[in-house]
């Protein structure tokens, strides 16, 4: 009874969210603050699920344009990591999404950018596209550098696109953190806390493209860390409870 209830809550959240934001992205197509207007709809939705949400965001990290780096685990990043996204901040994505009914068309239309990563070609010239939106719009960008989801097997290996962009545009790269939300079942009352914890950014001003790997494996390491330290936190918190 409480999958059904929560199923149908949750529909009903998400068609209010896609009509009033269609209207929204029509009005201003595109614009720079469109991401962070829907991500502030989609985690408000956290407490539907049972979870609640402790985001804790940099005091380093400025109003400057840079790279986010997200841990990407399952279809719960929309109401879970969403908490974190700032203004100013468009999302990079598959070009298949374009083709999902509704969801692709508002995708794009609210401002995000869609990468062919199947033509190798095409991903360098969206690449190239984005470094010049990156610098000519003051924009950011949220990136899952796993490119799939973990679906609970930890951090998976980093593809390189999303650093080869924050060394070409100069940028610092924000890693992102949402601690295991695996653990949800829409048919438990009480699925526990999420942890969402920006770090502290890492410059990338003087670097190019030979220090991709290292930069990634770098960057891959202390994620990883975060990440462990944070699932400690949030099933010690779950088990107080």
């Amino acid at each position: 009874m409480l999958l059904i209830a929560r199923s149908l809550l949750l529909a009903l959240l998400l068609l209010l969210v896609f009509v009033v934001g269609s209207l929204a992205c029509l009005l201003r197509p595109r614009h720079r603050d469109n991401v962070h207007m829907f991500a502030r709809w989609f985690s408000a939705a956290a407490p539907i699920l049972g979870v609640k949400l402790i985001v804790r965001r940099s005091t380093a990290a400025g109003s400057e344009p840079c790279i986010y780096l997200a841990n990407h685990q399952n279809n719960y990043d929309i109401f879970t990591h969403t908490a974190a996204v700032p203004r100013g901040t468009v999302s990079l994505g598959k070009k298949s999404l374009a083709w999902m009914p509704l969801f692709g068309q508002i995708y794009w239309l609210s401002g995000n950018i869609l990468i062919e990563r199947n033509n190798r070609s095409r991903a360098f010239e969206t690449m190239a596209n984005t470094v010049r939106k990156i610098k000519d719009k003051c924009l950011s960008v949220w990136i899952f550098p796993e490119g799939t989801r973990s679906r609970g097997r930890g951090l998976l290996p980093f593809k390189a696109g999303a650093f080869h962009t924050a060394i070409a545009a100069g940028v610092p790269m924000v890693p992102v953190l949402a601690s295991n939300q695996c653990h949800i079942n829409l048919n438990r009352w009480d699925n526990g806390v999420v942890i969402i914890e920006m770090m502290d950014p890492i410059e990338t001003q003087g670097l190019d493209r030979s220090h991709v790997k290292a930069l990634s494996e770098r960057i891959h390491a202390a994620m990883a860390a975060k990440l462990e330290a944070l699932n400690q936190e949030a099933a010690s918190l779950m088990q107080r409870a």
